[in-house]
Parts: structure tokens; sequence; C-alpha cells
């Protein structure tokens, strides 16, 4: 059944359904599994004498730079989207299966550098094709649903390694990993293959959700938003688990962080998406960087277990919600290059993402203490929020006295 006739079936609303659970799906998997797993999975590997921190500082650069190749090749890839999606789940379980079946520290690398490529292409394909189907069939307030994958993804993975982790060794709990995402693709694997390509969504869905009319080059200020997005997202997510860990020495606390984390991630995402029917989606994206920025800056100014807390609900519960209006609104501004675009958004946030340990690390040798450089580099981070939070209220702004004009 083709894509025009599954449009004029009689039962859109199983489609969006099935179209939400899939992309929901290889969401979780790619990015909750293949490239957030490590989180939980470090502290194992040092426990099992396998890496130290500077190893898992390496891995994890590895993974950026993955995540940032597999995004400049998505944008240049000519094929479908469901095909590319379909590429990257398989990856990433094998992926995944691999780490567990080697002790190699330069075969780690290798395959977290691999895993970042495939989460990049996963979540672009996956964006590109779900939101496509979700616009055509009039129902882009389902995109919380699908975005709150990645939040499910990782806190499966914590919850996995929280039960897990003490009879398990960490090899085993990569291979288990890969075990759960070959179940999991197998829905979404399917389901791209019967609804392969997103029928051309009407004109006045698009004019209903708040898109703005222009070619993809106008979308150069959103991409540098969104870089400026990574930038600020990745310090405190570096930085407040040591924090915490200066200040509450309990590792039952830390087990269970990551599953926090994870499903207020996944709950943030579905509410905000409920709301974004009758607001504005960059006014709401505006929203969310100023909500990170203070809780960017509150460790910065206030060092407790209450501020670091905050900080982490703050910066937690807006950075799926800030992936999510914010690739809506590209791919409304995309004019059929839809791939290209969410390509390029997420090349910003891989290169944001990359450039925030370095400047942090640039920091700290100008800094006499390491306490002073970690409040500079949040500090920049914040401001870094702060200005992008400006652009886009500019922006809308703008847009808004445009369309009251034209009536």
């Amino acid at each position: 059944m083709d894509s025009t006739t599954l449009q004029a079936g009689t039962r859109p609303g199983r489609t969006a359904a099935a179209v939400c659970v899939a992309a929901m799906t290889s969401l979780a998997v790619a990015m909750g599994i293949g490239r957030f797993a490590f989180t939980p999975l470090f502290p194992l590997m040092v426990r099992d004498g396998l890496i130290d921190g500077h190893a898992g500082a390496m891995l994890a650069a590895a993974n950026y730079l993955g995540y940032l190749a597999g995004a400049l090749a998505a944008a240049r890839i000519r094929i479908r989207p469901a095909l590319l999606m379909a590429l990257g789940l398989v990856g990433t379980v094998i992926i995944t299966a691999a780490v567990g079946w080697t002790a190699s520290g330069f075969w780690w690398a290798v395959l977290r550098f691999l895993a970042g490529v495939m989460s990049a292409w996963t979540l672009v394909a996956t964006s590109a094709w779900g939101l496509g189907w979700l616009a055509a069939l009039g129902r882009p307030d389902l995109a919380g649903v699908q975005f709150s994958g990645v939040g499910i993804g990782i806190a499966t993975a914590g919850l996995f390694c929280l039960l897990l982790g003490s009879v398990l060794p960490s090899p085993q709990m990569w291979i288990g990993l890969a075990a759960l995402g070959a179940l999991a693709v197998l829905l979404p694997l399917m389901l791209s293959r019967s609804l392969p390509t997103p029928p051309a969504a009407p004109a006045a869905s698009s004019a209903a959700a708040g898109a703005a009319p222009g070619a993809p080059a106008a979308t150069a200020g959103l991409v540098a938003c969104y870089t400026l997005f990574g930038f600020g997202y990745i310090l405190p997510a570096t930085y407040l688990p040591a924090l915490a860990r200066q200040l509450v020495d309990d590792p039952h606390v830390f087990g269970l962080a990551w599953p926090v984390f994870g499903a207020a991630a996944a709950v943030s995402t579905v509410l905000v998406s409920m709301r974004l029917a009758k607001a504005n989606r960059l006014g709401v994206w505006t929203a969310a960087h100023l909500l990170m920025a203070i809780g960017v800056l509150l460790p910065a100014v206030w060092t407790s277990l209450t501020s670091v807390t905050l900080a982490a609900l703050l910066v937690g519960g807006t950075f799926m919600v800030i992936t999510m209006v914010g690739m809506q609104e590209a791919r409304a501004r995309a004019e059929g290059q839809a791939t290209r675009v969410l390509a390029r958004m997420t090349a910003g946030f891989a290169l944001g993402q990359l450039a925030g340990p370095l400047v942090s690390a640039g920091i700290a040798r100008l800094s006499a203490t390491d306490t002073g450089a970690l409040r500079l580099a949040l500090a920049l981070s914040a401001t870094g929020l702060l200005a992008s939070a400006v652009y886009l209220w500019r922006l809308r702004s703008r847009e808004r006295s445009t369309n009251e004009e034209k009536r």
C-alpha cells in the first residue's frame, strides 16, 4: 500500500499512532542506547578496570566527532529518509554489540565514532520521516510522542545498568543492550517499509503550525541558535554529575539520576507538544533557551545540592523540548529539503557540543582554580543561550509584525 493510499485511507488515526510508535522506538534505540548508553556504562567499565577517566574522555570525543561527521554526511546522502533510518538502526545495534566483543581501546574509539555517525543519521532521518507523516496527517501535535523516544531510551538504558550492573560485567551489559535494541528496532524497520515516503502536507497545515515562508537559506539563523544550544548544553551535562559527586557520595543516587533524567526529558516533550497547537514554536524555543540558561548559571553562583538538582531539572527538562521545536521549525521552513536542513541543524549541535569541552579546557589553562574555570565556562554557556534566545524572540516579533501588516 503506497503513501497516497494511506493518506486517503479511512484510519489516519491508526497511521499516526503507528508513525509515533515507530519514530519513538527508533529514537530510543539510536539515541538512548546507541549514543547515550555510554554515560551509565562508563562507571561500570571503570569498575571492571577496562578504562580510566582519560580513556573515557577520548571515547566521548570520538562519539562527538562521529555525530558531527554523520550529520554532515546525512545532508549529502541522496536516499529516502526511511532507508537512512533503517541503516542507522541496524548499524546502531551491530556497533553496540561490537563494543562488548572487544577489549581494544583503539577499536572502542572507532566503534564510538561509528555510533555517533549512526545516531546522527537516525535522528535526521527519523525526524524527517516522522514529522513529515505527522504533518501530512494533520497531527503535528503528536511530535512530542515521537521525540519522547530519546528520554525513554535514556531511562531504559539507565534502569538496565542500575538493575544488572551489579551482577554482569560491562562487556555483557553492552551486548545485552544491543539485544534489547535488536528486538525494539523490528517495529520501526517494518513500518518504515510500509510507510516509506511521507505525502506532501497540505499548505493549510503549515500555516496553522505557525511556519514562516522562506527558502532553506533562511534557516541559517536557526542553525546558529541550535549550535549555541549544543555548546550550552554539553558543559552542564558534563560538570553537573561531578558537582553532585562532591556534594553527595551515594552510588544509589547516581544510579537513579540517569533514569530520572531520561524520564524528565520524555515527559517534557509530550507536555510541551500538547500545548504547541496554541503556542508559537519560536516562542517556546525562546523560553526553553532562557530556562536552560538559568539552569546553567545556577551552579556558578550557588553551589549546593539544591542548586545542582534544580539545574539538572532545568537543563534535562528543556534539552529535548529544544530538539523537538527546533527540528519542527526548521522542517517547516525547509521547502522540500527536510533531510538536508535537519542534517545542518544536527551538524550545528554536534559542532557546538564538540566545541564545549575544548573551550572549557582552554579556560581551565587560563584560570587559577578549577572552581573559577567551571564558573567561567558555565557563564559562557549561559551567554550563548541568552544570545540565541534574543535572536529567536526578535525573529518571532518580526514575523508576527509582518503577518499583521498583511491582514
